[in-house]
C-alpha cells in the first residue's frame, strides 16, 4: 500500500495518510447513516459488516484499475489518482474485502455503535490485504529494528516470541533483513549485542549455513550491510561487492559537507526551541540526543528544519530527500532525531538487488510511515506493512506463517 505525500504544517495535520483518510471517510457514510436498532442487533451487524465490506471491495476496484492505467502510462488518469491525488505505487492487488471480513471476525468492527471505523483500524486491514496478496510470492522480507522488532533503544530479547517465527521464514527460503537507522559503522559486534537473542536463537534451532546466510542487517539506513555466517556470528560485507553506482559517487568530502549542515541547523534547533540535548556526530549521521523528553512536535521540527536546509544546501529546495545528489533522511525517532546519509529506500533497493527479489517480492514492516519517519521512502521501492508495536509484528508474521503453511 502506498500514499506518498509531503507534511506541510501550515496545511494538514502531520498525523495523516492520504488514503487512508479518504477509505476512512468513505466508511462513516454507513455509520452515521445506519444506527443501531436495540431489537435486531445481529442482524444490523451483520448488514453493516455487508455494506463496509462493499465499500472495501469498490476501493479494491479502484486499485485494481489504478495498476492497469499505470502498467499503460497513465495512472494520473485513474478515478483513484483524481479522488487521492497524492498516491503512489501498488505493487501486488490488495483484497480488501476479504482482508476486513478476516479483521471483522475478531475485532467486531461492524458491531461498534459509538466509535466509526478508525485510521488504526483501516491500517490493520491494509496491512492484512498486503500480508495475503504477497505471501504466494514472498522473496525478502526486512524489518525496522527499534519498536519494529523490540522495544526503543533495547535489545533482541532472548525470549522474544518473533524469533521463533522468523526462524521460519528462514526455513521456508525466505531472506530475512533488518534495515535499521543504528550506525555503528563496520563494527560487527555492535549489532551482535542489539540482535543477541535472536542469534543466539539461530545457534539453539541449529540453522543451517545456507539458511542463517539469507539473514542480512544493513545498518545506518543503507551504509553498513552484515551477513549471518555458519557460526551465527555477523560478517561484514564491503559495499564494493554490492552498493549501486550512486551510492560509491559519494565522496568523503561531500558526506561531511552535508553532515555540517545538518549538524549547524540541529544546534540552531536547541538554541531555537531552548532543547537540552546535544549533538552526535558519526561517519555518516549526526543526531540530536535530549538529556529530557521531548514533544512530537519539537521533534518534528528538528527533522524538518534538517531537511529543508539539506535540500536548500543541495540546490533543490522544492524536492524530496531522495530526489537529490546525495539523498538523506532526517527523520524523527521517537525519543530523537536524526540525519542520515542515505536512507531505507537505497538500503531495501541494495537487498533487492543482491537477492534478485523485485517489489511485489519484497515486503518492508516498520512504524515510522509518516513523513517525518524513516520508513516512508521504503513505499517506493515494495510491499509496506505499518506496525506500531513488536506485538503487531508479531501478529503480522502469524498471519503470514499461516498462509505460507497452507500453500
Amino acid at each position: 500500500m502506498t500514499s506518498q505525500y509531503r507534511v506541510n504544517y501550515h496545511l494538514r495535520s502531520h498525523k495523516r495518510d492520504n488514503l487512508i483518510e479518504f477509505i476512512k471517510g468513505m466508511l462513516l457514510t454507513p455509520f452515521v447513516l445506519h444506527p443501531h436498532d436495540e431489537e435486531s442487533k445481529a442482524t444490523q451487524e451483520q448488514e453493516n459488516a455487508n455494506r463496509y465490506a462493499g465499500i472495501f471491495g469498490s476501493i479494491e476496484m479502484l486499485i485494481d484499475e489504478h495498476r492497469e492505467l499505470l502498467q499503460a502510462g497513465i495512472p494520473t488518469h485513474s478515478r483513484l489518482a483524481k479522488l487521492v491525488p497524492s498516491i503512489g505505487t501498488f505493487f501486488t492487488r490488495l483484497p480488501l474485502e476479504a482482508a476486513f471480513r478476516r479483521i471483522n471476525r475478531t475485532n467486531r468492527i461492524s458491531a461498534r455503535k459509538h466509535v466509526p471505523p478508525s485510521f488504526n483500524d483501516i491500517r490493520r486491514i491494509l496491512n492484512m490485504a498486503q500480508v495475503m496478496a504477497i505471501a504466494p510470492e514472498l522473496q525478502l522480507v526486512t524489518f525496522d529494528g527499534d519498536m519494529t522488532l523490540y522495544a526503543d533503544g533495547q535489545n533482541f530479547a532472548d525470549d522474544s516470541p518473533l524469533t521463533v517465527l522468523l526462524i521460519r521464514l528462514l526455513r521456508q527460503g525466505i531472506n530475512v533483513a533488518i534495515v535499521t537507522a543504528a550506525g555503528y559503522g563496520t563494527d560487527a559486534v555492535r549489532y551482535e549485542q542489539r540482535l543477541s537473542g535472536l542469534l543466539r536463537g539461530f545457534a539453539k534451532e541449529e540453522l543451517t549455513p545456507a539458511q542463517v546466510a539469507r539473514f542480512y542487517v544493513l545498518g545506518g539506513e543503507c551504509n553498513f550491510l552484515f551477513r549471518c555466517r555458519a557460526d551465527y556470528r555477523l560478517e561484514f560485507i564491503d559495499d564494493t561487492m554490492y552498493a549501486s553506482s550512486s551510492l560509491r559517487s559519494w565522496t568523503d568530502s561531500q558526506v561531511q559537507q552535508l553532515l555540517d549542515v545538518a549538524e549547524a541547523e540541529l544546534a540552531d534547533c536547541v538554541r531555537r526551541l531552548g532543547i537540552n540535548a546535544q549533538i552526535l556526530r558519526k561517519p555518516r549521521a549526526v543526531g540530536l540526543v535530549p538529556h529530557e523528553e521531548l514533544t512530537r512536535e519539537q521533534l518534528d521540527e528538528c527533522a524538518l528544519s534538517s531537511q529543508m536546509a539539506l535540500l536548500r544546501s543541495q540546490g533543490a529546495p522544492k524536492s524530496e530527500p531522495c530526489d537529490v545528489p546525495i539523498p538523506f533522511c532526517a527523520f524523527n525517532g521517537g525519543s530523537d532525531c536524526w540525519v542520515d546519509i542515505g536512507n531505507k529506500l537505497i538500503g531495501v533497493q541494495i537487498l533487492q538487488e543482491m537477492i534478485g527479489s523485485p517489489p511485489q517480492a519484497t515486503l518492508h514492516v516498520g512504524d515510522q510511515f509518516l513523513s517525518t519517519g524513516n520508513d516512508f521512502s521504503t513505499r517506493a521501492a515494495c510491499c509496506t506493512c505499518w506496525i506500531i508495536s513488536p506485538h503487531e509484528t508479531q501478529g503480522i508474521l502469524t498471519e503470514l506463517d499461516a498462509i505460507l503453511f497452507q500453500s
